[in-house]
């Protein structure tokens, strides 16, 4: 498999190195065009998409839920407003423009992440343009319901400038990808797929790799011996807990000291105050105190853009060894193995890179509270270079050697998944020279990401977009948000690729 993907990418190498004829004047000018006619309209269907909560609710049947539903519908009507045709397929909506039968693909995803409410100015499920001027902040603008709604008003400006088309453009929008791929995997076993596609679901110039995602699961059972808030047995962690979805970066956690004393809270206190981009709170009910800490959230796949509340507290704890509790074993793992960087290096021989994948990253993410003990969810971005065999075997050895000395009563579980890479897209060249034409970045090149995106799913795919390089991805962060300049630029790029690809 690792010759396999080292192929792969010297394969790729060699297929940029020719050069992509420059920009048609029929792109261009159609552009030009969606720019000159479809920025409030555009604007005005992404304040109606965001304005259904589309959350997977594992009580309500996707089929029967009114939020999904309601979407799908308002997809439906806009399509035919705009002049597109529309199929409903259950989990997947395709909408179209032309009839041939050679086809490209335009991926994306109408589902979004959950979302605390009570962190955002307004409600997240309605497109806030005057909170902070410049960005339109709600649930989905940046992940997926954005580049949808670029997507189809790029579609409209290409039917409207009656654009030659020799392909026919087809929108996917699946409704579960933040949730559930088998549903989409099922439906390309019976659907032939375009041949040629495109993901609007990650970051420019071009995404030609994707590092594999994985799920560590720890759980530390609840102690022999319970705590109270006055038993006189010394300081120990009767609570720790945070974190809210596995694929955020959590920037809630808190932690709850039996016995705690003014001594204790000040050691705390000052080792906190060495932290960078962490607030902390500090409450008192008799003997407990109770710390609130508050960090940055941020896509799990970028560690990096956020501050994990989650290891910050931990290592605010790390001012004296804590008596066997749940929480107290919690902490010491996750300072012995863990620490607040993002790569893995505590965790024995784990940590690895790849020259163009780059770093994997480990990332705590939901601290949670089970049946008397404690289950931490860890998510790990892993690139190629190692088998799955051996990334699993560097995790599982770390632990037992923990484990052993430490609490032997925890355990761990594995899910490890692949590394992707595509070798095989010859319209990287054109999104590569649509990207430096409307950005004046020259001499771009594909990256790889951290993000999982439907595109290893579809044939000669490639993401682009929606996210500029250097710039932070807020898909799902509670602070979510895409710029009306970023849109415009969207727009364009968008329309011009799709002309070029599809003419």
């Amino acid at each position: 498999m690792l010759k396999k993907l080292a192929l792969m990418t010297l394969l790729l190498q060699s297929a940029l190195q020719a050069s992509a004829a420059p920009l048609s004047d029929a792109a261009t000018a159609t552009a030009r065009y969606a720019l000159d006619t479809y920025p409030q309209q555009m604007t005005a269907a992404l304040a109606a998409m965001v304005s259904y909560n589309t959350v997977a609710d594992p009580a309500v049947p996707y089929e029967k839920n009114p939020q999904h539903l309601g979407f799908k519908q308002l997809l439906k009507e806009e399509a035919a407003r705009l002049g597109l045709d529309y199929k409903d397929h259950g989990w997947v909506v395709v909408i179209g423009l032309g009839d041939s039968a050679d086809r490209v693909g335009i991926i994306t995803h109408g589902d979004v992440q959950p979302v605390n409410p009570a962190k955002w100015a307004r409600s997240p499920f309605e497109l806030d343009s005057t909170s902070e001027p410049g960005r339109l902040l709600a649930r989905g603008s940046e992940d997926d319901k954005g580049p949808i709604a670029t997507a189809m008003y790029a579609m409209k400006a290409i039917k409207d400038q009656k654009v030659a088309l020799k392909k026919r453009l087809e929108l996917y929008v699946y409704m579960a990808e933040e949730s559930d791929w088998a549903p989409l995997e099922a439906f390309l076993k019976d659907h032939v797929p375009p041949q040629m596609n495109i993901t609007l679901d990650a970051e420019y110039p071009v995404v030609t790799a994707e590092k594999g995602w994985g799920a560590v699961k720890v759980t530390m059972p609840a102690a022999a011996a319970s705590v109270g808030p006055a038993s006189g047995k010394g300081a120990q962690l009767r609570e720790f807990a945070g974190g809210f979805f596995g694929s955020q970066i959590p920037e809630d956690a808190s932690a709850v000291i039996a016995n705690a004393t003014p001594a204790l809270e000040k050691q705390i206190r000052r080792r906190a105050a060495a932290q960078k981009g962490m607030r902390y709170q500090y409450a008192w009910q008799g003997r407990e105190l109770k710390i609130t800490a508050l960090g940055v959230s941020a896509h799990s796949s970028k560690p990096e853009d956020g501050v994990n509340a989650i290891s910050m507290l931990a290592d605010a704890l790390k001012v004296q060894p804590w008596k066997a509790t749940a929480a107290g074993d919690m902490v010491t793992f996750l300072n012995d193995l863990v620490g607040t960087g993002i790569h893995g290096e505590r965790f024995g021989k784990a940590a690895y890179r790849d020259d163009f994948m780059g770093p994997m990253t480990v990332a705590p993410t939901v601290l949670k509270q089970q049946d008397g003990g404690i289950e931490l969810n860890i998510n790990i971005r892993r690139p190629k270079g190692r088998s799955t065999a051996q990334v699993q075997g560097d995790f599982e050895q770390a632990f037992k050697q923990w484990q052993r000395t430490h609490a032997p009563q925890a355990s761990i579980v594995l899910q490890i998944g692949e590394p992707w890479v595509q070798a095989d897209a010859p319209q990287v060249p054109v999104l590569l020279d649509v990207f430096s034409h409307y950005t004046g970045i020259q001499h771009a090149k594909p990256i790889s990401i951290g993000g999982g995106t439907n595109s290893r799913l579809f044939p000669k795919a490639v993401a682009f977009g929606p996210t500029m390089p250097g710039m932070t991805y807020t898909g799902h962060s509670e602070h979510e948000f895409i710029t009306t300049k970023q849109l415009l630029l969207n727009l364009q790029m968008y329309t011009a690729v799709l002309v070029e690809l599809a003419r």
